[in-house]
């Protein structure tokens, strides 16, 4: 049944709190999109908790190799090996793509568009549900017989496709696939879910110039997921009838694997390549879009301006997700890609860093010669503006495809994925922790606590400088020709028993990669002050005003908040009356902030309070 917006009118979010459930049995079960995605972010917190510690101790090992895990005895290369795989699945699944879009997206989405709840509550369970249990039948694989996946977590064939092809590659590598798969099925439940609310559950007014850029963010997401996550499970299906049904969708005649020669039909490789990365690029945006747009607008907030350029800013977003879809051969260029063809892809991925500079250029003038508020929430936005140009400068280096044959599979492309997406998407995600704790922590019995501003400040400090300390020098480990998966760097033999020449080169690399260990046990370190400033808050934080930041979306009208002292039959309906960010006359003109006008408030001065869906861009 489709859902009307006449199912959706805001109302009081104290009347249908999810601290109104009686039991805990049924608070964990709830459909109420706040409770699914308080389950989601804690999950994330959760994965994030083993992917960091998974992350030491490959770090460890491959400066200290001889060094024996308590318990286990020394880590094998194929225990390095399982270990890359975990942490990069864990990561980008559970983390980057759970926390910024299902997490934040059911918090808050449905506030920030004026309805009560998600479209199918149900399904929206439902697809939580689905996404825990693939974190734990990922986790499980690593206690079956041969041990957890070694395929990485882009899990090539023809070794993967073959279950005798080595450890790891039996049980371990069918429950990893089973993993991905609930996975994509829960993620696509989620985006439908997500796009549906979005166009049918607007609040009267809300046009879609008058979405917030968060949301935008939150809907290319969606879009993206479900083309990119629908084809991954397709791949993941056509892999499993190769291990199991004697298919041979990627694997070719008279290949040779751990001595058995393969003898059916002709398969090749290079499928599951295009068909992986047709979601793997993809994925990159779904992980970064939601804390782009959330960049801008806590931008324009903690500087009281407008976010300049707010309709090219859409029509950036849209592109960026667009043409994202249709560059995926990049990560292919020395897989024997027709010259062509390469080409293309280079264009084509040079062409994305139109819009990505648009976006750039309009963060630069949202906060030029403003006095912005300097909490420790805009600072996290100053720092996703800050690595997200960092790690974008070396794009389009490896866009080209002659010094993308040399870097390909070395660490200069690790430092360029995790600067751009994972450390840029952690940034976003703890720029929107700090600002939404208030509503994470709202209850019918009280209003919602502020995080620790001081503890914040070191938070961000030592986690910036940890940042850079660990992935800018990746780049000349990555330069120096160290691959992305040999699980030691020293004492790789050649001729007569003396080391070989890539011995040699990557000894060299061990003082640097030491320097980056320490740096990576101190940025683990640095959450710790993230961990007890969560906690303490979340029992002792200082109780926060129905609208702490002044801002101007609706996620902060007191109708939305589940402290709310007013019974339904006192509350209007909500009706927006302009864009997000709109702040008086002066509107931060000459460095003088300007004072807020919600979404929510009539239009009082016409002159002070034009909608941009009225006017040409800034």
């Amino acid at each position: 049944m489709t859902p009307r917006r006449e199912d959706f009118v805001a109302q009081p979010a104290g009347v249908n709190s999810p601290l109104r459930q009686s039991s805990f049995f049924s608070t964990i079960f709830s459909t109420d999109h706040r409770v699914i995605g308080i389950e989601y972010l804690v999950l994330a917190l959760v994965a994030v908790a083993i992917g960091t510690l998974l992350s030491l101790l490959m770090r460890i090992h491959l400066v200290w190799p001889g060094w024996a895990l308590g318990g286990h005895g020394p880590i094998l290369p194929e225990d390095y090996l399982a270990l890359v795989t975990i942490h990069g699945t864990v990561m980008l699944f559970f983390v980057l793509t759970t926390a910024p879009q299902a997490g934040f997206g059911n918090l808050i989405l449905p506030a920030q568009i004026g309805a009560r709840r998600m479209a199918f509550p149900v399904l929206n369970a439902a697809s939580f549900w689905l996404t825990a249990l693939a974190l734990v039948v990922l986790l499980s694989s690593t206690f079956v017989p041969g041990g957890a996946a070694i395929a990485g977590w882009t899990a090539y064939p023809p070794l993967s496709a073959i279950a005798s092809s080595g450890p790891g590659q039996a049980m371990g590598m069918d429950l990893w696939l089973v993993s991905i798969a609930l996975f994509a099925i829960a993620s696509t439940a989620s985006s439908i879910n997500t796009l549906t609310t979005i166009v049918r559950c607007r609040c009267e007014g809300m046009t879609w110039e008058r979405l917030p850029l968060t949301v935008w963010g939150w809907f290319t997401a969606a879009l993206l997921s479900v083309i990119a996550f629908s084809v991954l499970l397709a791949a993941i299906l056509l892999l499993m009838c190769d291990r199991h049904a004697g298919t041979s969708f990627f694997l070719p005649t008279g290949d040779l694997v751990n001595g058995v020669m393969h003898r059916g039909g002709d398969g090749s490789p290079l499928l599951w390549l295009h068909l992986f990365w047709f979601f793997g690029h993809p994925e990159v945006y779904i992980a970064i879009l939601p804390g782009m747009g959330l960049t801008s607008m806590l931008l324009a907030n903690f500087s009281r301006r407008r976010v300049f350029g707010y309709r090219t800013m859409i029509v950036t977003t849209l592109l960026i997700g667009f043409l994202g879809i249709l560059l995926w051969g990049h990560h292919m260029f020395v897989a024997g890609l027709n010259p062509f063809a390469s080409s293309a892809f280079s264009i084509s991925t040079m062409a994305i860093a139109l819009p990505a500079s648009a976006k750039v250029l309009s963060w630069l003038a949202t906060v030029w010669r403003a006095r912005p508020e300097y909490k420790t929430t805009m600072l996290f936005a100053l720092g996703f503006v800050s690595l997200f140009i960092t790690g974008g400068l070396t794009g389009p280096i490896l866009a080209q495809p002659i010094l993308d044959e040399y870097l390909h599979n070395t660490f200069f492309v690790v430092a360029h994925f995790h600067l751009i997406m994972a450390m840029a998407g952690v940034f976003g995600l703890f720029a929107g922790t700090y600002y939404w704790f208030p509503l994470m922590t709202a209850t019918r019995k009280h209003s919602g606590r502020m995080m620790s501003e001081g503890l914040g400040r070191l938070h961000f400090w030592c986690t910036l400088v940890g940042a850079y300390a660990v992935f800018l020098p990746m780049h000349l480990t990555g330069l120096a020709g160290e691959p992305r998966h040999y699980a030691q760097l020293t004492g790789i033999p050649g001729p007569g028993g003396a080391l070989s020449p890539a011995g040699i080169l990557l000894a060299q690399t061990i003082p640097l990669n030491r320097f980056i260990t320490y740096a990576a046990i101190f940025l683990a370190t640095a959450q710790l002050f993230f961990l007890m400033n969560l906690f303490r808050s979340l029992r002792g934080g200082k109780f926060a005003s129905s609208n702490p930041w002044q801002a101007t979306t609706l996620e902060w009208h007191p109708m939305m908040n589940p402290f709310t002292p007013l019974p339904a039959s006192d509350t209007a309906e909500i009706i927006v009356y302009r864009a997000p960010c709109h702040y008086s006359s002066t509107d931060g003109l000459s460095g003088l902030p300007g004072l807020p006008l919600p979404q929510w408030t009539p239009v009082i001065d016409e002159s002070s309070a034009t909608d941009t869906s009225e006017t040409k861009p800034e």
